[in-house]
């Protein structure tokens, strides 16, 4: 595998970096949330009970995501800030510490779920046994091997910090791959194999991993200037480790809050019935297209503005910004009109059931109306944690969403119905979105004046 794969992000033009450092990730980023996308296909043609049960299982498969967010936050500014500075050896070194947390983390994570699986699915109040027992299925087997859908991230993250994008996104399609081959194999047992449905889906999710995990360490072994210097056999660093969950524990606390509050969501959704689960898990899919993109944007410009900011080339990494800015601008745009405008055939891709199409036409084009200003809370995000500065994002992320749980359940009382309970998701988006923003520019003022007093008190003690 080559290793020639780096982005300079510290000198030449700022568009022309971010866009071939993005380009890669949000690549990447859409494969991944391929993954779950390949599943919800096939098993929607199996039928929408199925993919209720796959939906209300992925949401705990999610948190562990939220809860290692941490260590991809955190990870990322730290080996980017080192890797900006020229501290190779550092940055190796809290690659480690990320990866050994994200290990330890996954054995105990995975270990709850697969004991505490049917009290877990018992939360959303399913009425059918066969959605609940596909759901405990499900949850069992990704469980068992949590600790991929964990540590994979990570890997992803610590190599884009210095700058490599493409690596994370070839290994990552070669895992698309996989799965794209597998899940009809094994979900309707083509070529003499058994019907494995649920249990198959899952079952071709973590063989895709387990390729991609191989891959990450092949890499690593063979990266001379930066991962080869990780030492697996050291215990980790307290003082490292202390820095990755400075700045990135707020990211868990957001994320894992946010999965929270979906969970409460889906509870109050099922009050609709399993159909109404089942257009949500749909819809969430379809939106990740928008919500995966501007992830990875947001990442890209993560890793400019922090080695730039290591780097101590701070105009450079605030002109980072602006422009990723009109980037995701434009992007968010067109999303939204796609979302608003072509809502059932996007939706008919996944579940063909007369019934369901209409609930999830209502469900996209009301989502889509939110969609440039998701886009904007992503990117901005991105930028405050660059700048180590992780607490904003997670206070605004919080605050809005968790409004998400009164505003449902006032709306779905009203004529609305179910669509008050998708308004609520959508208008959280829109506060978040102009909120952020709001709050950037004014740290982006104050960085200023704290630059240029720097620079005055600079020259006056040379003088």
């Amino acid at each position: 595998m080559e290793m020639n794969h780096r982005t300079d992000l510290l000198k030449g033009n700022i568009l022309r970096a971010l866009i071939t450092m993005a380009l890669p990730i949000m690549a990447t980023s859409l494969l991944q949330m391929a993954y779950n996308m390949t599943d919800m296909i096939w098993i929607g043609r199996v039928g929408s009970d199925s993919v209720a049960a796959v939906g209300a299982a992925g949401m705990f498969v999610n948190l562990s995501a939220g809860i290692s967010a941490f260590l991809r936050v955190g990870g990322q500014v730290n080996v980017a800030h080192s890797y900006g500075a020229g501290q190779k050896e550092q940055a190796a070194s809290y690659s480690k510490n990320a990866l050994q947390m994200g290990a330890l983390i996954s054995v105990v994570y995975g270990l709850i779920v697969c004991l505490f699986r049917g009290p877990f699915i018992a939360f959303f109040r399913f009425t059918k046994a066969n959605v609940i027992h596909d759901a405990e299925v499900y949850l069992l087997i990704m469980g068992i091997f949590i600790f991929f859908n964990i540590i994979n991230p990570i890997f992803t993250a610590v190599i884009t910090a210095t700058g490599n994008s493409k690596t994370p996104f070839k290994i990552s399609a070669m895992g698309l791959v996989i799965n794209l081959i597998l899940d009809p194999i094994l979900i309707f047992g083509v070529g003499g194999l058994p019907e494995l449905g649920v249990f198959g889906a899952a079952t071709a999710t973590v063989f895709a991993q387990m390729i991609v995990f191989v891959c990450y360490i092949f890499y690593m072994k063979k990266d001379e200037q930066v991962f080869s210097k990780m030492n697996f056999r050291t215990p980790i660093e307290k003082k490292q480790l202390a820095s990755i969950v400075r700045i990135g524990m707020p990211a868990t606390i957001q994320s894992v809050m946010f999965n929270g509050i979906a969970m409460v969501i889906g509870r109050i959704i099922a009050a609709w019935g399993e159909t109404a689960i089942a257009v949500q898990k749909v819809g969430i899919q379809v939106e990740s297209i928008s919500y995966m993109s501007a992830d990875g944007f947001s990442a890209a410009t993560n890793s400019f503005i922090a080695q730039n900011y290591g780097a101590k080339q701070y105009e450079r990494s605030k002109m980072g910004y602006k422009t990723a800015l009109k980037v995701m601008g434009v992007w968010g745009i067109f999303t939204t009109c796609v979302l608003v405008l072509l809502p059932a055939p996007i939706f008919k891709v996944f579940i063909t059931e007369p019934d369901v199409i209409p609930l999830g036409v209502d469900y996209l084009r009301i989502l889509g109306y939110s969609q440039f200003f998701m886009c904007m809370e992503i990117l901005t995000a991105g930028a405050f944690s660059a700048y180590g500065k992780t607490l904003p994002p997670a206070v605004v992320s919080i605050v809005f969403t968790s409004m998400r749980i009164p505003m449902a359940v006032f709306l779905g009382k009203t004529a609305l119905g179910l669509n008050g309970v998708w308004a609520s998701i959508s208008l959280s988006s829109v506060f978040k979105g102009v909120v952020l923003v709001i709050l950037f520019t004014l740290f982006m003022r104050k960085f200023d004046r704290q630059m240029h007093s720097g620079a005055q008190a600079h020259l006056q003690h040379v003088e």
